[in-house]
């Protein structure tokens, strides 16, 4: 809930940004500054380009926290020739990605040639989750804290469901 938290904020400074600079502009404007007009109105440009990066990036937040299926408090990232990274934000998995703090990793968007889940293992402790592109895949390892079989299989069905992927589930 954090992390939705900091992205929504961070969201609305640049829509306080954007119409600060849009109004500065058109003021200066009405006043025959120029120079001022074309300084806040390169200001209005770049901070329309930081809301429009916000506002897709909230967009899948909300999209990956509304249809989550498991949320944990940490997670511990590997990509392949990299050193491990434990993230100890809060961490979301969905049927359209995974978001760890306020970095997204979705999946399933971009067609058949964007980054998808390709695995996913399950055993008493943890959940791995294989996925990428042709170029770069990541895996995430959570501590999942599912006690009983029947939430783990109710899990990995609607893994499957959405995904099309199907969960490995070990050592139950």
């Amino acid at each position: 809930m954090m992390q939705m938290k900091l992205i929504r904020k961070r969201h609305n400074e640049y829509v306080l940004l954007f119409t600060a600079s849009i109004c500065l502009a058109v003021w200066l404007g009405a006043t025959f500054m120029l120079e001022a007009v074309f300084a806040f109105g390169a200001i209005s440009l770049i901070s329309l380009v930081l809301l429009v990066r916000q506002s897709r990036l909230l967009n899948d937040a909300t999209l990956i926290w509304d249809n989550r299926i498991l949320a944990v408090p940490s997670a511990l990232i590997s990509i392949p020739d990299r050193q491990m990274k434990k993230d100890t934000e809060e961490t979301v998995v969905s049927t359209f990605g995974v978001l760890i703090g306020s970095r997204i990793y979705r999946w399933g968007l971009d067609g058949v040639h964007g980054v998808r889940l390709s695995a996913v293992q399950i055993d008493k402790e943890r959940m791995y989750l294989t996925f990428g592109d042709k170029d770069q895949t990541m895996r995430v390892e959570l501590l999942h804290g599912m006690l009983h079989k029947q939430t783990v299989v109710e899990s990995a069905q609607k893994l499957w469901h959405e995904t099309g992927v199907q969960a490995e589930i070990s050592d139950w």
